[in-house]
């Protein structure tokens, strides 16, 4: 695999005159300036915390000593730092301790608004809700970043980190960001975010008291995953079974057909391999050989609720540890990417989302649809980076119809896949394009109405 050594200039493409990114929107910030002035805050303030000797958040000693117990993961640490392309205009990590006292910064509260000066002199300001994410994004896009993120010892280490700032940000403290001042959730550059391709936040989503701090929730993970008000995202098509549903708020990544038990993953096309998907399970994945898989990813201002994309009986549900932060390495930005100049190292996992399904951390729901034309489908909730819980919220034999809630992610940004078998003859909607935000409960795709012939 290539390493992302090269020195390249991060920024957008502006010749389109796009006003949001499509591929990595709420991932990476939309500005550079922001994404700059988040990098430079979160370096000073690790190299004052180094200069003055200042003392780890409890959770990220524990991270930190369990790296440095680790002859094996130490080295790797170092190497990806070394291998880390180099930004201009944006300092580099400089060390494992750099690193975890920028750490620190993040975990001492949740994630909020950013306000930085562009290159005109203009004060903007955007949202950065994956934070560790960016601090982790071009250590992640080296072979040294690869070998260490999918280490075992290091996942253990970092969800141990990450449910430990999870539990923080279920305590009412962490909703001290849901304000409407110059960093709070609810200011209007923020909601402005939080609005974009969704509707306007009071008409869609569950306020617990509107006139209340923090319009009434009771902490940023409350927050995370509010509730849609009812009637806000109405299931069309409810009373047709041949009408597969958007199980989750998000956009289209790819869709691949004829899906095979063991694949080998390129950098470009990431087959999907249903053995490694389903937790090794051939029983599981040899009733999708042949099928079609279709994946989208949700970002953090998305809502992060799961619901049914068909009415049947819940068969099986399970939770499969994984990684947070790994990425398949590549050469950074293609051509055709529609935000990042060609070659820009940034982003390398959400272009590693095909790969995902089989590394990640994730949940597994495997339902056997009413309709027999569609018959057993798998859905897959593939939580990545700071997403360190996936909450199933449905048993085996629960009936659940079209739109009902199976789980929901708590917190982060994430991705989600939904796995048909080859007796589902599916005819996907004009809506299902590369990168396009879809509502949840919109028609997806169509099945014939008659199984389609096993012979």
């Amino acid at each position: 695999m290539s390493i992302a050594r090269n020195k390249v200039h991060r920024s957008y493409r502006k010749d389109e005159g796009a006003k949001e990114l499509t591929r990595y929107r709420g991932w990476l910030p939309e500005s550079p300036a922001v994404h700059r002035q988040f990098v430079r805050k979160h370096h000073e303030h690790g190299k004052e915390a180094m200069r003055a000797g200042s003392p780890h958040n409890p959770a990220v000693e524990r991270f930190g000593n369990a790296i440095k117990a680790d002859s094996v993961m130490l080295d790797l640490f170092h190497q990806a730092i070394l291998q880390s392309s180099r930004v201009p205009d944006s300092p580099a990590i400089e060390s494992l301790d750099h690193f975890l006292h920028q750490l620190d910064m993040v975990v001492s509260s949740a994630p909020c608004f950013h306000v930085a000066t562009d290159d005109d002199g203009n004060t903007i300001g955007e949202v950065v809700g994956v934070p560790i994410f960016l601090l982790f994004d071009l250590m992640s896009n080296t072979q040294a970043g690869y070998d260490l993120l999918r280490m075992q010892s290091f996942n253990a280490a970092m969800k141990d980190l990450l449910n430990s700032w999870g539990s923080y940000l279920a305590k009412p403290a962490s909703a001290s960001v849901l304000n409407n001042g110059p960093e709070g959730w609810f200011g209007p550059a923020a909601m402005k975010s939080l609005e974009s391709n969704r509707g306007r936040f009071d008409y869609i989503y569950v306020e617990p008291d509107p006139g209340a701090p923090h319009k009434g929730y009771r902490s940023w993970d409350d927050f995370f995953t509010r509730a849609l008000k009812e009637g806000a995202r109405p299931l069309l098509g409810a009373d047709d079974p041949t009408i597969i549903h958007n199980a989750c708020e998000s956009a289209v990544f790819q869709l691949q057909r004829n899906v095979q038990l063991h694949d080998r993953f390129w950098l470009k096309a990431q087959p999907y391999s249903l053995y490694d998907i389903m937790n090794r399970d051939e029983n599981d994945a040899l009733k999708f050989v042949g099928g079609t898989v279709y994946q989208a990813f949700l970002s953090p201002q998305d809502y992060h609720r799961w619901h049914s994309p068909v009415s049947g009986t819940i068969k099986k549900a399970l939770i499969v540890p994984g990684t947070y932060y790994a990425a398949l390495p590549d050469n950074g930005a293609p051509p055709d990417d529609p935000d990042l100049k060609p070659g820009d190292p940034h982003g390398a996992l959400m272009r590693s989302q095909g790969w995902l399904t089989l590394s990640s951390a994730r949940a597994l729901i495997f339902i056997e649809a009413d309709n027999p034309a569609i018959g057993l489908m798998c859905f897959v909730g593939v939580g990545m980076t700071e997403v360190s819980t996936c909450d199933i919220t449905v048993q085996p034999g629960d009936h659940v119809s079209s739109g009902e809630q199976l789980g929901m992610f708590h917190f982060g940004g994430s991705s989600h896949a939904l796995i048909f078998g080859p007796q589902a003859k599916l005819t996907f909607a004009d809506v299902v394009q590369k990168d396009r935000h879809l509502h949840i409960n919109i028609p997806l795709a169509r099945v014939q109405k008659e199984p389609r012939s096993q012979d």
